[in-house]
């Protein structure tokens, strides 16, 4: 079966006697939304503040690769796995956007019986929450246009304007357009363009607030643009931060559903991981931290990009530290960085095997010796992978000092990720060590972005030009203490795709960097990495569609 009819097929509980048994929730803090998923209220965490956090297991990932890894997938399956062997375990993980979902992904909630439902309704529009952020943010943007229509007080230099628009879909033909055409009573003309949601502001400050207060306070230190002068503009000088955050009031509170196996799971916020920082909200995350004893999130993409950021951007803000990462890798993936074609991956090729191990080694190396992580392998099972294979994997990691655990989660759910489950307890209840940065706040804006390129993708040198130094150099000026938010490729350690295993000795190129002064971090944008992402040739839309009876198919 699909995975959509997988999920059909599921027998879900009702939420309100779920978080009621399983989380001892009282029916007043839910808000339901139908049956089977409800908003949680933000004033829970009052009455959980005096709770002792639970251990936080960060779940993250070899460099993406057409095969899949399925990040998302191990990350609920050991959640559910966890629970199976006797432990109070819930899941965190982000809210799928829907351009990917039809565009060349397809579904983000799992997959085979290990996923989070209802899966339609979770992929889809679910309770409204980045059509709510996307809405913030336009609201934003109408108010600069509108600002300046009615006599720009703010003395805003037009062609100075760094808020765009942004919205839930691939759509490549709006990353440059012209807006205020058409004569004076339309504004007037400038440049400007969309990004996806997933890659806005509001996004990235909506899932590192604590709460509706800070959430108004950093929506109103967004950057707007330049004066004239070149004194910067915010979007508190528009007065805007007040409506942003009305349209946010419920989306900021995270939404609770539950797994196939009926376990409670989180799914709550959703920035993109090699544009923004991938990761689900701090609300949620701290929630579940103070309602288990056990808390399985992940990051996106590889643990170059997802990992990196987790650890510091989201834990640096929000005080929290993972205990210890799985990373997800699969035999077909690391066959394709050692060049094995594509369509051959299903065949036993013990020598591409070898040399992608490399790209696990580099990622490996990083969690345990640059954030000093203690790391498990978790080998995603595929029918076709052979004995051969997984021992070569299993003998690789153990050299390195970790294990390589098999999952069969996707075929067995939560049974088949027993073993896993059991290896992650033992490890946290060895571990002691806290987890590290890579770099302090006082490190220079350069010196961070080095650090990153140097120490994570094993580059040997970062090339910024003058123009982009300036700006960083400008930037230092009040905000040299946050940290860095590296844009690039997911699909290599260096900034061409091409590039596979575990490339090292390369130029990062970094091609400009963007001030996100409410979430309080600089984006650097290497490659030709772009914020607007475009369908692919064939689109996950043209399979996707829905019978008279409201059945869907084709959406993963």
């Amino acid at each position: 079966m699909s995975d959509i009819e997988i999920a059909q097929k599921a027998k879900m509980e009702q939420i309100i006697p779920l978080a009621q048994q399983r989380l001892g929730l009282d029916p007043l803090q839910l808000d339901p939304y139908g049956h089977y998923k409800a908003k949680v209220s933000l004033d829970v965490m009052k009455d959980l503040a005096d709770k002792p956090d639970g251990k936080l297991i960060l779940v993250t990932a070899v460099s993406p690769t057409p095969a899949g890894e399925g990040k998302t997938t191990t990350t609920i399956g050991l959640s559910d796995a966890l629970n199976r062997i006797g432990k109070k375990a819930m899941v965190c993980v982000r809210e799928p956007s829907m351009g990917p979902c039809f565009g060349m992904k397809g579904g983000a909630a799992g997959g085979g019986y290990a996923q989070v439902v209802p899966m339609e309704d979770i992929n889809l529009h679910f309770t409204g929450d980045l059509h709510a952020i996307g809405a913030a943010h336009n609201l934003l943007s109408a108010m600069i246009d509108n600002h300046v229509h009615h006599g720009n007080a703010l003395d805003l230099d037009i062609r100075k304007i760094t808020w765009g628009r942004v919205m839930d879909m691939n759509d490549r033909a709006l990353r440059e357009i012209n807006v205020g055409l058409g004569g004076s009573a339309n504004g007037f003309p400038r440049e400007t363009g969309f990004d996806i949601v997933v890659a806005s502001e509001v996004m990235a400050i909506f899932c590192l607030s604590n709460s509706l207060k800070e959430l108004k306070e950093r929506l109103g230190n967004i950057l707007i643009g330049y004066s004239r002068d070149g004194t910067a503009r915010l979007a508190k000088d528009l007065n805007a931060q007040g409506a942003m955050a009305t349209l946010l009031k419920e989306a900021l509170k995270p939404n609770l559903v539950q797994t196939l196996e009926n376990n409670p799971a989180f799914v709550h916020g959703g920035p993109f991981a090699n544009i923004a920082h991938g990761c689900n909200s701090v609300i949620a995350t701290k929630m579940a931290l103070k309602m288990t004893d056990y808390v399985v999130t992940e990051a996106g993409f590889g643990a170059d990009l997802g990992a990196e950021k987790f650890i510091d951007i989201k834990c640096r803000k929000a005080g929290i530290k993972p205990d210890m990462a799985v990373i997800v890798a699969t035999v077909k993936a690391l066959k394709y960085h050692g060049g094995c074609n594509v369509k051959d991956l299903a065949k036993e090729d013990l020598s591409a095997l070898e040399k992608g191990m490399e790209n696990l080694k580099r990622h490996l190396s990083n969690m345990q010796d640059q954030f000093g992580l203690p790391c498990v392998v978790a080998i995603n099972h595929f029918i076709q992978d052979t004995d051969a294979e997984i021992d070569l994997i299993k003998t690789r990691v153990e050299a390195l000092g970790a294990k390589a655990i098999i999952a069969k989660h996707w075929a067995k759910g939560g049974e088949g990720a027993e073993d896993l489950a059991q290896t992650v307890v033992a490890m946290l209840d060895e571990n002691t060590k806290p987890c590290q940065f890579l770099y302090q706040d006082s490190d220079s804006l350069v010196d961070k972005i080095t650090a990153v390129a140097t120490k994570i993708y094993g580059a040997k040198d970062v090339a910024i030009d003058k123009k982009t130094l300036n700006k960083l150099a400008k930037f230092s000026e009040t905000h040299a203490h946050v940290p860095v938010c590296m844009a690039k490729t997911p699909y290599s350690f260096s900034g061409d795709a091409t590039q596979l295993g575990a490339v090292s000795g390369h130029t990062i190129t970094v091609r400009d960097v963007r001030l996100s002064r409410g979430a309080e971090f600089i984006v650097a944008l290497c490659g030709d990495i772009m914020t607007m992402p475009g369908l692919p040739k064939v689109p996950a839309a043209e399979r996707i569609d829905i019978s008279e009876k409201g059945e869907i198919s084709g959406l993963f």
